[in-house]
C-alpha cells in the first residue's frame, strides 16, 4: 500500500516539453510511474517522450484517463494551471515551482472551495520535491535510488531533509511506503494534518516521520491532531534549532514570526504530544528505529 500514488496511477505532466519537465519525466518514466502525456498549450497533436501532447488538461484528461500531474509552470502562470486541473477533475496534482506569489496560492485555495471535499483537487506544493511511493512510482524531482520500499511514511516541509531521513533509514535496512514534500511557502496547497490523516489510514504504514521548519503553526497543529487520532508512532524533527527571531532561512515560510514559531518551542510542543523528536538531523534514522522498537 502507499497514498496518493502507485504503479497503476495515471500521471501528466504540465509544462511538458520544457527541458526541466522533460529531464524530470524521463526519471520518473524509467523509476516505473505510469505517465500517459503531457500538457503544453500549442503544442497540442505532437508526441514528447512517446506520449502525447494535449492543449489542456480537460483534452489529456479526456483520452488518457489521467488521475494526476506534475506541473512544471513558471510562477507567473502556476495559479491558472492549477486551477485547470483542477477543473479537469485531476485527483491530485503535485506542483515543483518555486517562487509563486503568496497570495497566487491564497486565490487558487479559493477557488478549490467550489469543489465538495470529497472530489476536490489535493494539491502538494508549490516549491517541493514531490511525492515518492518507493518501487512503485514517483511524482517529482528526488533521487529515487536512496528510497527503500517499506513501511514508514515521511511528510516533510524541507526537500533534502526528506532525502536525508531516507537515505538514513535505508542505511539501517528501514523502507519507506510514501514520501511527501509539502513544501516550504508559506501557503501550501496540503499541509502536515492533510498526509497524517492519509497515512493514519494506510494499513502497510506502520510509522510516519514528520519533518517541519521553523516558522507557522502547522507543526504544532498537527502534533495535536496526533495525539488526538493516530494509533501511529510519530518522528518529529524541527529544523532551525540555532536560527535568531527574525530570521528569514531559504524557504519563504521558514522565518520567525510569533510565540512557538522557532524549532525550540515547536520540538517541545512535539514532545509535549508524545511525538519521538530526533536530537539532530544526523539521528533522524536511528530516531525512527526506536520509534519502531514500540511496536
Amino acid at each position: 500500500m502507499s497514498i496518493l500514488i502507485d504503479e497503476n496511477t495515471r500521471v501528466i505532466v504540465q509544462g511538458f516539453t520544457g527541458d526541466k519537465a522533460t529531464f524530470h519525466a524521463t526519471e520518473m518514466i524509467q523509476y516505473g510511474t505510469h505517465v500517459v502525456g503531457g500538457v503544453t498549450p500549442g503544442k497540442g497533436g505532437m508526441k514528447h517522450l512517446d506520449r502525447p501532447v494535449f492543449d489542456t488538461v480537460r483534452q489529456a484528461v479526456e483520452l488518457t484517463g489521467a488521475e494526476a500531474s506534475l506541473a512544471f509552470v513558471p510562477p507567473p502562470f502556476a495559479a491558472d494551471a492549477l486551477m485547470e486541473a483542477a477543473e479537469a477533475g485531476l485527483k491530485l496534482v503535485c506542483i515543483i515551482t518555486d517562487g509563486i506569489p503568496a497570495q497566487d496560492m491564497m486565490r487558487v485555495k479559493r477557488y478549490l472551495l467550489r469543489y465538495p471535499q470529497e472530489t476536490r483537487t489535493m494539491i502538494v506544493g508549490p516549491n517541493c520535491a514531490g511525492i515518492i511511493s518507493a518501487g512503485r512510482a514517483m511524482l517529482g524531482i528526488m533521487p529515487g535510488h536512496i528510497y527503500r520500499r517499506g513501511n514508514v511514511g515521511i511528510v516533510s516541509r524541507s526537500g533534502t531533509l526528506g532525502y536525508e531521513a531516507a537515505a538514513q533509514m535505508t542505511a539501517l535496512g528501514i523502507g519507506v511506503s510514501t514520501s511527501v514534500g509539502i513544501g516550504g511557502d508559506p501557503i501550501n496547497g496540503s499541509s502536515f494534518l492533510d498526509h497524517m490523516a492519509l497515512f493514519e489510514q494506510d494499513p502497510e504504514t506502520h510509522a510516519v516521520v514528520m519533518i517541519g521548519e521553523i516558522g507557522g503553526p502547522q507543526e504544532a497543529e498537527a502534533s495535536r491532531w496526533i495525539k488526538e487520532n493516530m494509533t501511529k508512532p510519530v518522528v518529529g524533527y524541527v529544523a532551525g534549532l540555532t536560527a535568531p527571531k527574525g530570521r528569514r532561512m531559504g524557504h519563504a515560510g521558514a522565518i520567525i514570526s510569533g510565540e512557538g514559531d522557532t524549532a525550540g518551542e515547536k520540538s517541545e510542543i512535539m514532545k509535549s504530544y508524545g511525538l519521538f523528536v530526533a536530537p539532530s538531523a544526523a539521528e533522524l534514522g536511528s530516531t525512527v528505529a526506536q520509534a519502531l522498537a514500540t511496536l
